[in-house]
């Protein structure tokens, strides 16, 4: 009985860390693809195929890192906590979207819990990041 109770406590704790691993670039990108590429594309590249009339095209975010952004801003950005102006358009602010269980992400040398989709699409972003 003793050794089924430890069993069953080993394969409880297994379940739960599983549950909190850190979200990888696919998760990511099924979210961006889902939330995000009508705006800035699939390949996320920006709105290349943008209207005139809405004004000026979404950014091309596989340049984030190179122009100056960092976790920090590009967090806040996606959240709607930091506004992205688009000439009369602004960002949707996804962060009632992204909420829920959290992950700890470095942000400025310090480990902070983010929502997990916001995580996974901050994760996937840093991997289509070109120089």
């Amino acid at each position: 009985m003793r050794l089924m109770m430890i069993w069953f406590g080993l394969a409880f704790l297994v379940a739960a860390c599983a549950v909190n691993e850190m979200p990888e670039a696919p998760e990511g990108r099924a979210l961006f693809v889902e939330n995000c590429a009508q705006c800035h594309q699939g390949d996320a590249k920006g709105g290349k195929k943008w209207p005139p009339a809405l004004g000026r095209a979404p950014p091309d975010l596989t340049g984030l890192y190179a122009r100056g952004f960092d976790r920090a801003s590009v967090l806040s950005t996606i959240d709607g906590f930091t506004r992205a102006p688009l000439e009369g358009h602004e960002m949707p602010e996804f962060g009632l979207f992204l909420g829920g269980e959290t992950v700890p992400i470095e942000v400025d040398g310090v480990l902070t819990p983010v929502p997990r989709k916001l995580a996974a699409l901050l994760i996937y972003l840093e991997s289509v990041h070109v120089e």
